[in-house]
């Protein structure tokens, strides 16, 4: 398995691709915006110019696409890969979507002689880039073990989680802390600093002590800074908020912290900071605070 295809080469996909240049894999790509593929070309990325291109001759196809309906479109839409991929093809469902698309995705495939994995990733695309994520992968455990090397290239672990569908909630249930703990962070944050504190010794504070998280360590510094480059777009969070309140709904399974933090993003977006890190919601709460 040398020859792989990737649909959707935004943050995320474009750490995917240069982790697998990187291990020496032949790596197509195709985008929506030519912009995002030539940026990668002088890493060795082959352009495509559609999806049926990016997928021809390949042994694996990646989706990591935005949303629910660009990922849905892309698998079983017109022209997409259940019609245009090889036979002999795997395709690999990296976007953050609902349990629920991704069984039927995988049963449209399946349908057509295709394999199929269910295969969200735990990490911001920084720590993609430098492999330091999880791949959390459901599906036939044959077609995992086929697919292993390419996982190896990527993360620096790979955990099956059961059949197709699962691995997507496992994902919605991890982004849920991840996004728990950057509106706990925020909020610690604000208090220290209104209290006189300074952001950087809080922060340092805040990383040796119980208080430390993931979290605490990525997005403190970005909190202190005011630096929200994206590393996940709050635009895309609130999607995975809104998957998670839906997963919720459908389960019988109250999300009363989920559904403050999605208050707080909606408002943090809503003030014109969509396109910046979730890290950004913490302006949010400084501005509530007369800060």
């Amino acid at each position: 398995m040398r020859r792989i295809g990737i649909l959707g080469v935004g943050l995320l996909g474009s750490a995917v691709a240069s982790r697998l240049l990187q291990g020496g894999f032949q790596v197509t790509g195709y985008d929506t915006r030519p912009a995002q593929v030539e940026a990668l070309r002088p890493q060795g990325l082959r352009p495509a110019t559609s999806i049926a291109e990016a997928a021809a001759g390949a042994d694996a196809v990646f989706t990591i696409l935005p949303s629910l309906e660009s990922a849905d479109a892309v698998v079983q839409g017109p022209g997409g890969l259940v019609e245009t991929a090889p036979r002999e093809a795997t395709l690999i469902q990296m976007s953050t979507i609902s349990p629920d698309l991704t069984r039927r995705l995988g049963e449209a495939a399946a349908a057509k002689g295709l394999g199929f994995l269910d295969a969200p990733m735990s990490g911001t695309s920084a720590m993609v880039a430098r492999g330091d994520c999880t791949i959390l992968v459901g599906g036939d455990r044959a077609h995992v073990a086929h697919c292993q090397p390419v996982f190896d290239a990527i993360a620096r672990r790979t955990v099956y989680v059961g059949a197709v569908g699962m691995a997507s909630l496992a994902k919605l249930v991890t982004n849920l802390l991840v996004g728990l703990h950057t509106a706990a962070l925020a909020e610690a944050l604000v208090l220290g600093q209104k209290g006189g504190l300074s952001p950087a010794l809080l922060l340092e504070i805040l990383k040796t002590t119980a208080a430390s998280s993931k979290m605490v360590e990525i997005r403190g510094p970005l909190m202190v800074s005011h630096d929200f480059e994206p590393q996940m777009k709050l635009d895309l969070f609130l999607k995975d908020f809104g998957l998670m309140l839906e997963e919720g709904r459908r389960l019988g399974v109250p999300l009363p912290l989920t559904s403050w933090a999605q208050q707080l993003s909606t408002a943090t977006a809503a003030a014109g900071r969509g396109g910046e890190d979730l890290a950004s919601i913490v302006t949010t709460l400084e501005r509530l605070a007369g800060m």
